[in-house]
């Protein structure tokens, strides 16, 4: 009797230590995997605070103007006047359609409740 509890004993181990193998395993590939989805969002973040110092400096005021100034004939863009905006009130918005009712019913005939 001892001999079977001494072999389901031994089984139980090498199963256990079977399993402990496999998770410590799918444990390093997750870490992995981590560490590799941390360095990929580190790079991204990077490269959009490239993109970010890249537009400021192309958005730049002073060089916006010149490029007005050397393409004026072209675009004959000008400065925006307080004359140019419009109000609210001034803007002539569409009315809605009115939906045609197909199937009127006819209700001077019912009843009234008190």
């Amino acid at each position: 009797m001892r001999s079977i509890l001494y072999v389901l004993t031994a089984l139980a181990v090498i199963g256990l230590a079977f399993w402990a193998y496999r998770e410590n395993y799918r444990t390093q590939e997750a870490q992995a995997k981590a560490q590799a989805l941390q360095s990929a969002i580190g790079e991204a973040r990077a490269r959009l605070r490239v993109l970010n110092a890249e537009w400021a400096y192309l958005n730049r005021p002073d060089r916006l103007m010149d490029l007005v100034e050397l393409n004026y004939d072209k675009l004959g863009l000008l400065p925006l006047q307080p004359y140019q905006f419009g109000r609210v009130d001034q803007v002539s918005f569409p009315k809605p359609a009115e939906l045609p009712i197909t199937n009127p019913v006819d209700v001077s005939n019912m009843e009234q409740f008190p």
